[in-house]
């Protein structure tokens, strides 16, 4: 619990994704993490793009240790929050990317479908991701730093 109290985890989703964030809340604030929850607060249509970007703000500006984002694919989020300067952020279907997004390409954002996996995998993917440690090995930090020479590219 005291490890978890020093994360500190912005949490985002469209009306797609808003279900599963609400369960992912919960489970976080029952494991002692701190959180903020950027919305959306209803399953009335928004605009994914909006949620994404002030998450992926928020942990690039480092406010924010990790974040998570839900919308009804995970693409669409995924697609926003690595626009973002300093974002990494990875869309898991299953514990092992969740683990090797977090461990090789030190992924600080996870993406999650939330009308594509049932929550008991969705949170059994946010368990694994946050349980693991990014790699200190050679290979994964200058692959990681080579992402981060590449970033504002072309798109």
């Amino acid at each position: 619990m005291d490890q978890n109290s020093s994360l500190v985890i912005a949490l985002g989703a469209d009306h797609g994704g808003y279900a599963l964030k609400e369960e992912i809340k919960n489970y976080l604030l029952s494991r002692g993490f701190k959180i903020r929850d950027f919305g959306t607060f209803s399953d009335e249509s928004v605009d994914y793009p909006d949620y994404a970007f002030q998450v992926a703000q928020a942990v690039s500006s480092g406010q924010f240790s990790l974040g998570i984002l839900v919308c009804t694919t995970g693409i669409g989020v995924s697609i926003v929050a690595n626009k973002v300067k300093g974002v990494r952020a990875a869309l898991c279907h299953d514990p092992l990317s969740a683990q090797l997004a977090r461990q090789h390409n030190h992924a600080n954002v996870l993406c999650l479908g939330g009308k594509i996996i049932g929550s008991k995998l969705a949170l059994k993917i946010v368990e694994t991701w946050l349980e693991t440690g990014v790699s200190s090995e050679e290979r994964h930090v200058r692959r990681v730093k080579k992402i981060a020479e590449i970033e504002g590219g072309l798109c």
